[in-house]
């Protein structure tokens, strides 16, 4: 393929603007093949990926995950719907034995928006209710209704109207929710146990704990958004379950499908679940529980069990690299936060746009933060090398320097 084709055909059939940005990242060239935490341009160029938005956690062609897929595409890429399929059951069953015997129910979409509208749909359903609660920086996605949980304004210019049962709390307060339900019209709390999209801020503990209490002691359902921050990639399997918050659901999707395929999940209570289990027909997508990807998500849990530790020693190199960069351009880096392969590097500068673009041109991938335009975010994967790692950390320090 002619190296300028790519740009051309999306600058006229997709987006100018991200033409000239994906043209700018790699300086004329495109992304041809990947494996690990590399990718391979076009050109022969090679870069460090430490972002594609949590997708990557097992890096690119994770083997196990590939042979999985492999496989099922052999026999039966796709799924009658009129009968069972033994990848779907598969993966279903490897998920809720991961997550405790109280979320036993699941629901399976394409991607976190998915996720979100089911979990939505059903604590409204079952409660009678129609008021959501969500944290002011969070990111739930940008269909319509997961659209009303996402904090950023810049999204919701031209739709508040129909956004308006939703009450963004601040994190901060451990009396808010207390304070909300009092009103009697809450059906759910949502909250992501870090707001990744937010600028990788954490939900205090003490604060989610007590928040999750508060809205059960209401009948208010739970429900944790782990789309990017579980699977591990932030140590637990479940972060909400993990610290005994007791979520009424938790969501999944991003790294599910193992870099290779898009899957995602909710896993709940039977109570939250009820109506599904009333009626399949009431919420369905047409993808939801594609033989392909339930295959692809069942070699992923077992491959990101089996990286758990190397996932560790990729977390402490990458801390010790950027809490090094942070002391040498103090100047410039106003505050770096994570845990496990999560991290965001806060410039003191209106926007990190600039620095992401060079970031790219220069050989590492990194993620920019949609609702926290300072932040810099680092999502690695568990199986990035030490060479890899170092790699980042030098491109970091470069561009770093001539930004100043």
């Amino acid at each position: 393929m002619n190296p300028a084709t790519p740009f051309k055909t999306i600058r006229r059939h997709m987006s100018p603007g991200v033409a000239a940005v994906y043209r700018a990242a790699g300086r004329g060239s495109h992304e041809s093949e990947a494996a690990g935490a590399t990718v391979r341009l076009a050109d022969g160029r090679e870069v460090v990926d430490f972002g594609s938005y949590g997708m990557a956690q097992l890096g690119h062609r994770c083997p196990r995950v590939v042979e999985a897929v492999a496989a099922q595409l052999r026999t039966m890429p796709t799924a009658t719907r009129a009968l069972a399929n033994p990848a779907v059951t598969e993966f279903v069953r490897e998920l809720t034995r991961r997550c405790g015997p109280d979320l036993n129910r699941v629901w399976l979409g394409s991607d976190g928006a998915d996720a979100v509208e089911v979990a939505t749909k059903l604590a409204i359903r079952v409660t009678g209710r129609t008021r959501l609660l969500a944290v002011r920086g969070a990111f739930h996605g940008k269909t319509l209704g997961a659209l009303a949980l996402t904090h950023a304004p810049m999204f919701h210019e031209g739709l508040q109207p129909l956004l308006g049962h939703v009450t963004h709390l601040p994190p901060e307060d451990p009396d808010a929710v207390a304070r909300e339900v009092a009103e009697g019209d809450v059906a759910a709390l949502v909250f992501e146990p870090i707001r990744g999209e937010g600028g990788v801020h954490p939900l205090a503990p003490d604060v989610a704990a007590r928040w999750a209490a508060d809205a059960q002691a209401a009948h208010a359902f739970v429900i944790s958004d782990e789309v990017q921050v579980g699977l591990r990639r932030c140590g637990e399997f479940s972060i909400a379950v993990a610290r005994g918050w007791n979520p009424d659901a938790v969501l999944f999707g991003k790294a599910l499908g193992g870099g290779v395929m898009p899957i995602s999940a909710m896993v709940a209570t039977s109570a939250l679940f009820q109506p599904l289990a009333q009626d399949p027909s009431w919420h369905t997508s047409t993808a939801g529980g594609h033989p392909l990807a339930c295959a692809a998500a069942t070699a992923a849990l077992a491959a990101i069990d089996e990286h758990e530790e190397r996932a560790r020693e990729v977390s402490a190199g990458v801390q010790a690299g950027l809490r090094t960069l942070s002391k040498t351009h103090q100047d410039l880096v106003a505050e770096v936060r994570g845990t496990g392969l999560l991290w965001g590097v806060d410039l003191r500068l209106p926007s990190a746009h600039g620095v992401i673009a060079e970031l790219a041109a220069a050989g590492l991938l990194v993620s920019p933060c949609l609702s926290s335009l300072p932040t810099i975010r680092l999502l690695p994967p568990m199986v990035a090398t030490d060479d890899e790692i170092t790699r980042a950390i030098e491109v970091l320090d470069t561009v770093l320097t001539e930004a100043k």
